[in-house]
């Protein structure tokens, strides 16, 4: 009964990480109107690539938050850091793309960095293999951040 209980909730974990995904794509608009329009620096990847890059990533963060949350009382902190950065990664596209506002956008994603260090950090403190599995999400929130910072000043 205990797996089924534990599987049960490690989709829910999962679920909601990808809802806020999700939810932020909701803002997107047509990628192919303004966001098309804007001066792109030569790094920039291909459109394509970037749903299939964050379902992976929403994922693992899931299952970093539901491993961290295993372990009850100890990663409580570390999981109200996951919470708001996970929040703050919602509200990036319908500041970027939704406001058409890159510079909003590069506010948005440095403080989720921020959050996302000291989300890795806390879990770190609570389960080794939790802060590990957010350490992709950081190394591509930290390109996403170069990349918004060169749309911002490109344009």
């Amino acid at each position: 009964m205990k797996n089924r209980s534990s599987l049960v909730w490690l989709i829910i974990f999962v679920v909601v990480a990808e809802a806020a995904g999700l939810a932020g794509a909701l803002f997107m608009g047509n990628v192919n109107g303004w966001y098309a329009g804007l001066v792109h620096p030569s790094f920039n990847p291909p459109s394509w690539l970037f749903g299939p890059v964050w379902t992976i990533l929403y994922a693992l963060m899931g299952v970093a938050a539901y491993l961290v949350w295993q372990k009850g009382p100890r990663g409580k902190r570390a999981l109200k850091l996951y919470w708001a950065q996970l929040v703050v990664n919602a509200v990036w596209t319908p500041l970027f793309f939704g406001l058409h506002n890159p510079l909003l956008g590069l506010i948005d994603i440095v403080l989720l960095l921020a959050l996302i260090i000291g989300t890795i950090l806390a879990f770190a403190r609570v389960r080794h293999s939790a802060a590990l599995l957010l350490v992709p999400y950081l190394a591509w929130v930290s390109f996403a951040s170069v990349l918004n910072f060169s749309i911002w000043w490109l344009n």
